[in-house]
């Protein structure tokens, strides 16, 4: 059963972190923004990147690197997580 809950996590973010590349090749082609798709993806992404903008402030150079450090962020707390779940499984 904790087996599961683990993969399941592990699904999760992963699941997450291609939503957000997805987000990054959306910004190269400037999609319909009333396509519900991409409505999806930004309402789901913002308010992970939204925070990494406002407290980075690198969007004045004329690149975006919040999506960057959320890959870090999230990776790193994947790692944990899964770490700690399995620790407390077995």
């Amino acid at each position: 059963m904790a087996y599961y809950l683990v993969r399941l996590v592990d699904t999760i973010f992963m699941i997450y972190t291609w939503i957000i590349l997805a987000r990054v090749f959306l910004s190269w082609v400037n999609p319909d923004p009333y396509n519900p798709i991409v409505r999806f993806i930004w309402t789901v992404t913002e308010p992970v990147l939204a925070p990494f903008r406002a407290i980075f402030r690198l969007g004045t150079v004329g690149f975006d690197f919040s999506p960057i450090i959320a890959f870090f962020v999230l990776d790193f707390a994947r790692r944990g997580l899964v770490t700690l779940l399995r620790q407390l499984a077995f």
